[in-house]
């Protein structure tokens, strides 16, 4: 676990790489492409505009709730490239339903294909995760991992970007633009085919119809391990304040700073890039291990960001520094939590315990939409005030973490001096 990374990357490492960037850039544009219209319209209040923003990241996160441990059971009993491939073909199918929903400008419609793209990412996260363990080695995990998140937030800066641009230049011929996210659904789909074979880690598992009792089963499962049942918290933790930062970030955008939606796409920019710089390294930082002691300064910087944040009066540079730097805090906070959620589980559990993970996280998501309500309406707290709240959460994280694990940043010092530096 201390030697340094292969340079070497398995064959189907980046097509792998890819088909999750191109996930996720598809993800957003059509999010942001369904939810920019909505915030910039001048005949809905700001109570309709803030329900409907809530209502996209909940009807998104509701799939997970609800199959996140069918996708596990499915990534266990079946192979995880298979898998995949099916679901990047499900994909094509989802984003022509979608170019549909944009050509009849259909609210409705268009907020069912948002719920259907969260109904494949269900499926697509226990895989893409397990995966890594099974073709990896453990000493590549870490900047495996590094990889895959960079390319993830890339993957979300060029979505928002794609999202408020469309929405912009294609306002009434909105069809374009799905047929657009199903033409790159296509392409993702034909990279999917080059990523490794690997056999079904438990071809025998039985499926069991008893949601509640398999989530209860595999926290069972992760609670018998107290780093992996941290680490599930804590990747809890961290979905529960990205979401609520992305939400309150577009209502701050368009309330505070009156930016258009490709304008305020700069901002959700300067969010996705820090957590992808973070990522990339948090990853170099490791040294070819999972390095535990980058999760407590990780919180640390996001709970500075998050007071930086919501300072009143905060300029558009300052608080655009102030979102890289939260989203620096991110990456160095997630990738270790990532890279034990792989590494700890056995072979056999590993797709079961991603997508128990998977649920949990996307409880927080699912509890930062309604948060978003509740700050801003019954508690009339003001925009900058939530983003002190996300600050508080990252705060709290990261002391439960130094409590727990307090030798953990001295011992990364430690070894960075007797290496004679920290990269």
């Amino acid at each position: 676990m201390q030697n340094e990374p292969s340079p070497s990357w398995p064959k189907g490492f980046w097509n792998l790489m890819f088909t999750q960037f191109q996930g996720a850039f598809s993800d957003n544009a059509l999010r942001w492409l369904v939810i920019f219209p909505v915030l910039a319209s001048i005949t809905l209040s700001d109570a309709d505009k803030e329900g409907f923003a809530s209502q996209a990241s909940l009807l998104f996160a509701v799939p997970f709730l609800l199959f996140s441990t069918v996708g596990g059971w499915l990534a266990d009993r079946c192979s995880k490239r298979s898998v995949m491939i099916g679901v990047k073909l499900g994909e094509v199918a989802i984003m022509i339903f979608a170019a549909l929903a944009l050509a009849w400008e259909h609210p409705a419609l268009q907020l069912a294909a948002i719920c259907l793209m969260g109904v494949h990412s269900t499926f697509f996260a226990p895989a893409k995760y397990g995966i890594m363990p099974e073709v990896l080695h453990p000493s590549q995990l870490s900047a495996g991992n590094g990889i895959l998140e960079l390319l993830t937030f890339v993957g979300i800066i060029l979505g928002t970007f794609a999202g408020g641009w469309l929405a912009e230049t294609l306002t009434h011929r909105e069809v374009w633009s799905g047929a657009i996210l199903a033409a790159l659904a296509s392409v993702g789909c034909l990279v999917s085919l080059g990523i490794f074979k690997v056999p079904a880690a438990d071809p025998a598992r039985k499926f069991n119809p008893n949601i509640l009792g398999e989530i209860w089963s595999n926290l069972r499962v992760m609670k018998a391990d107290r780093d992996l049942w941290r680490a599930n918290w804590g990747n809890t933790a961290f979905f529960f304040v990205a979401t609520l930062v992305q939400i309150n970030l577009a209502l701050y955008a368009q309330k505070v700073f009156h930016l258009k939606p490709t304008e305020q796409a700069w901002l959700q920019a300067a969010l996705s890039l820090g957590i992808g710089a973070g990522s990339m390294l948090a990853g170099r930082l490791s040294r070819g291990r999972i390095e535990y002691g980058l999760i407590a300064p990780g919180a640390a910087l996001m709970a500075v960001a998050g007071l930086w944040l919501g300072w009143p009066g905060l300029g558009r540079p300052a608080f655009t520094a102030a979102l890289s730097l939260l989203g620096l805090g991110g990456g160095l906070f997630i990738v270790p939590i990532v890279s034990v959620l792989q590494h700890r589980p056995s072979a056999q559990t590993k797709g079961a315990v991603q997508g128990a993970a998977s649920w949990l996280s996307w409880v927080g998501i699912a509890a930062a939409a309604q948060t978003q309500t509740l700050l801003s309406g019954a508690a009339h707290l003001s925009y900058n005030q939530v983003f002190w709240v996300c600050g508080a959460v990252a705060a709290l994280t990261g002391g439960f973490v130094t409590w727990s694990r307090p030798r953990a940043v001295p011992q990364m010092i430690a070894r960075w001096c007797q290496r004679g530096d920290g990269v």
